[in-house]
């Protein structure tokens, strides 16, 4: 019996040893599969850095004005009876924009053409008199102011009755109007906007400290995002005058506008060359990551262990082949150029030649 128990107890322990060397020969397996994962190797291309030089360009917002923008007003108050043009439209110099009811206007200069006549008759009668001594010299002289007042009341009426037709001083395109037919206006009330706009200008304000080296003549390049389009401008006024808040400087850019696209109000970026150059660093846009909230990077090799690491980076001007590097990376580094969407951090790399 104490036979039988000693080889049962043997036979237990046997087993007990199988199972614990096949347990050690799974975790073993997986941890050399685990090993296998993490030291994935990833091939990528890389580039080394080297220092550039990069032109300061001057970078402003600013708005677009017309060449020549005209406010208009009947110089007479009355009822409008007719508007020919609505915005948007092109207005050729001299035609008729608008004009007032005229029959009050019409009958004032017939009721000064009769006092004219009236006045003049009186002053030939006078005349002959006159000759003949027959009146005297005071009221020769009456009669004679009263022919003047006749006929200078007689030349407003002829202008008031002018006066109720509105005509465009220039060419351009109505951008405005504040009334509308059957309206009764005053004297003097600005209801249209007419502006000039074959060539137009771009407004904005520079900061003094960025003034030095402007000059008039000076070409600009002008981006105007609602057309998707860039024009080339010229610098035709630099503020003599800071603003007395802002402490800024007005400067105007001047576009030719032919096609009448750019119209007044629209918002434009200009860029202006500044002569000035400064050392940095260029990339492709290619090998930077975006990351939420507007954080960029590029992953930096080790050469030394083949290994890339995430390096959070500064942007500064943008190009179609190019972008500045304001901070994060310094010349003779190496970054990943092509493979880097695959990578994190620490990554295994080999690098493609």
């Amino acid at each position: 019996m104490k036979l039988i128990s000693s080889i049962k107890n043997a036979g237990g322990n046997a087993l007990i040893i199988s199972m614990i060397s096949l347990l050690l020969v799974a975790c073993g397996n997986q941890e050399e599969k685990s090993e296998n994962i993490t030291e994935q190797i990833i091939r990528v291309k890389t580039e080394k850095l080297v220092s550039t030089k990069t032109e300061q360009d001057l970078v402003l917002s600013g708005n677009i004005e017309g060449n020549a923008t005209v406010k208009l007003g009947f110089m007479v108050s009355g009822k409008i009876s007719q508007i020919t043009f609505v915005p948007g439209q092109t207005v050729p110099k001299g035609s008729l924009v608008a004009s007032l009811e005229s029959t009050n206007y019409r009958l004032n200069k017939q009721l000064a053409d009769v006092e004219l006549s009236e006045a003049q008759d009186q002053f030939e009668r006078l005349k002959i008199m006159h000759a003949k001594s027959s009146i005297s010299e005071l009221d020769f002289t009456k009669g004679n102011f009263a022919l003047q007042k006749a006929g200078t009341q007689q030349k407003l009426a002829v202008k008031n009755l002018q006066d109720t037709r509105l005509y465009a001083p220039i060419s351009g395109v109505l951008l405005s109007k504040d009334a509308e037919a059957g309206e009764i206006i005053s004297a003097g009330t600005p209801l249209f906007v007419l502006a000039d706009i074959k060539k137009v200008k771009v407004s904005a304000l520079v900061p003094e400290g960025e003034l030095k080296g402007l000059r008039k003549g000076q070409s600009a390049d002008v981006e105007i995002e609602a057309l998707g389009r860039h024009f080339t401008g010229t610098i035709v006024e630099v503020g003599a005058v800071a603003d007395a808040t802002t402490r800024a400087f007005t400067l105007k850019i001047e576009i030719n506008n032919q096609d009448l696209a750019i119209r007044p109000g629209m918002i434009a970026q200009t860029r202006i060359s500044s002569g000035n150059f400064r050392k940095g660093i260029n990339v492709i846009p290619e090998c930077i990551i975006n990351e939420p909230g507007n954080q960029s990077y590029v992953y930096v090799v080790d050469l030394k262990s083949h290994r890339a690491f995430k390096r959070k980076i500064s942007l500064g001007k943008m190009s179609a082949n190019s972008v500045e590097i304001l901070s994060g990376l310094s010349a003779s580094e190496t970054i990943v150029i092509s493979g880097q969407t695959a990578l994190n951090d620490g990554a295994h790399i080999k690098i493609d030649q």
